[in-house]
Order: structure tokens, then sequence, then C-alpha cells
């Protein structure tokens, strides 16, 4: 769009300050809550079709395609075969009750990249970069501009969903939504998550968001604030073992990621498949995520999707007023955005 990266940060930071208020005014809390059980589920096992394509995709075992989109890739690739390696690792080390299953699987996988020289050794430790060239480096001069405006609430969007998906997944996959389907203390997380994107645009990166391959962390028994508190500690070590910590493929990881996949899909066993009305609106959410790569967008159309299914087919009464407000802003999103 012609503008400086200092100007995108700034516009970063304003949307962290608007991810603020709507969390300081519970409009966020209201939005996320509002989604419906069956959706939430759809969720869960969206976000981990998700990571699927992801730990595919980073394997080189599918690959795009422009005759067909996607297609097989070179399956006897050393990567394709380290993660696939990798994958059946973590899933024998996990059926036989081995903990630390996922990391003994990405370090055995990194170990054989090494012997067989696709993985390089970089070193152990060094000295973090300066954050100087990007510290509070922000440019507002152009950010009330009506372009600005508007990638300002794309990032709002998109950030908001993103969020609202992989806390819905998580905490469904923890264990830890409640007996009326609310999650506990959601507020504080959504302002944590806010108040990072905001911090972060001041330190010179662009938007924050709870990650999606959080779920690794709960498949391998992780489910309080100590344990996001023990990763914090563990990124900031890592700064100064950054060159062993880039040792590792990608592809090491996709195995690990594929079985969290697998651990996501699972809730998908609870949802009535013989009512079509509940059915259709969580595999549209499902397909749409890695589909269209993203949290978001497989969110808002599940959302159209459910209340204009449960319309048509006599069931309107079945929709909260705040699925019909979302499932309106949605639709009028897409109108603006065509």
């Amino acid at each position: 769009m012609g503008y400086t990266w200092q100007v995108a940060l700034a516009a970063v930071f304003c949307s962290g300050i608007l991810f603020i208020l709507l969390s300081v005014f519970k409009i966020r809390e209201w939005i996320i809550n509002s989604i419906p059980m069956s959706l939430r589920t759809g969720i869960s096992a969206g976000i981990g079709l998700f990571l699927a394509l992801i730990a595919l995709k980073n394997a080189g075992i599918v690959v795009d395609n422009p005759a067909t989109l996607v297609s097989l890739g070179h399956i006897t690739s050393l990567p394709a075969t380290l993660a696939a390696v990798g994958f059946f690792i973590t899933i024998a080390l996990v059926h036989r009750g081995v903990k630390g299953a996922v990391m003994i699987a990405i370090l055995a996988v990194t170990g054989l990249g090494l012997i067989f020289g696709d993985v390089q050794w970089g070193g152990i430790i060094s000295t973090p970069p300066s954050i100087a060239p990007t510290f509070m480096q922000l440019d507002f001069s152009a950010v009330f501009e009506i372009g600005m405006i508007s990638v300002v609430f794309a990032f709002l969007f998109v950030d908001l969903f993103d969020t609202a998906g992989t806390l819905v997944g998580v905490a469904q996959k923890a264990d830890l939504i409640g007996k009326d389907g609310k999650i506990p203390r959601l507020n504080k997380a959504l302002l944590a998550d806010s108040t990072a994107t905001s911090v972060g645009a001041l330190l010179g990166t662009s938007n924050t968001t709870s990650y999606v391959e959080s779920t690794a962390g709960v498949a391998a028994g992780g489910r309080t604030g100590l344990t996001a508190v023990v990763v914090g500690i563990l990124f900031v070590l890592a700064l100064f073992f950054s060159p062993l910590a880039g040792m590792i493929p990608a592809y090491a990881t996709a195995g690990a990621l594929f079985y969290v996949a697998i651990l996501m899909m699972s809730g998908l066993v609870g949802i009535d498949w013989r009512d079509i009305t509940e059915a259709a609106p969580v595999v549209v959410t499902c397909l749409l995520m890695p589909f269209t790569f993203s949290i978001a967008e497989g969110i808002s159309l599940g959302f159209i999707a459910y209340a204009a299914i449960k319309a048509l087919s006599g069931k309107g009464r079945d929709v909260s007023m705040s699925v019909w407000v979302m499932s309106a802003i949605f639709v009028i999103k897409y109108i603006v955005a065509a």
C-alpha cells in the first residue's frame, strides 16, 4: 500500500489499544461466550485440521499445484521421510506412556537431520541482536487516513477471532471449560493477549496472538498458568541459545503438530450427527479453517452457516441473539470487502 513499516507498527499499536478497550468492556468475552457449543467443537477440530495442513506443508508432503490446488510432494525426500519418522516415534512413545514423547521425537529427528547432513551445526550460544533499530519506531502520521483505518480494523478482526478460536480450542482440549460452557477467567486471558499486541508494537513486532500450537503443551500435560510462565522463561533463555534452537528444522516439529491435530479432532465424537442442522455448520467451520488458512475466516463463515441453516430449517428460535448479531456483522464485513 506504499506505507512504511513504521506506519504499519503504529497501526498494530492502535489495533492493540482497541483490543484492550474491547476486553475491558467485556465485548470480546461476550463474543467468545456467544459461540454455540457445537461450533466450539467445530473450532477445536478445525484448528486440528489447520495444524495438520501446516505439518504436511512444513514436511513437504503436501505442496501447491496450479492445476489441482494441492498435491502430494516428494514423499521419499529426506524432510518428508524424517517428518514421518518423527510422527511414528511420537505416537509410539505416547502409546507407551513415555513422558516428553513430543520433545524426544523432535530431538531425534533433528539429530537424524544432522547425521544425514540436512541440518547444519550453528553453534550453541550467541548474543541476542539489539532491538534498537525497531524499538519505539512507530509513525502515527498516516494511521488515521482512510486506507490505514481499514488496515487497523483488519488487524483487529483477524487477531480477535484468531485468539477466540485458539482460546476455545485449547481450553476445550485442556478440559477447562465450565459446565455453563464458559471459559473461567476469560477476560484476564483476553487482556493479556491484547496488551501483548500493543507492547509488541512498541518493541517493533507485528501482531502477537496466542498460538494454536499451545495445544502441544496441553497434550504434554500443561494446564495451568505456571506452564506459560515456564515457557516464557525458556523463550528468554532461547534468545541466548538461538543458534541451537534455530537448528531445529520445520519438518522436525511436523510430526508433533500432526499428533496434536489427532487430539484436536477427537472432539467430533460428541457432535450429534443425526441433527444435520448442528453437524453441517461444524463441518463448514472445520474445513474452511485449513482451506482459507485462517482461523478467523473459519469462525466467521461457521457463524453465518449456523444462523442461515437454523433459520431456513425452521429452527431460528434455537439461535441466540448474540449469534444473529455476530452473523450479521460477518455478512456486512464480506459485502464491504467485496
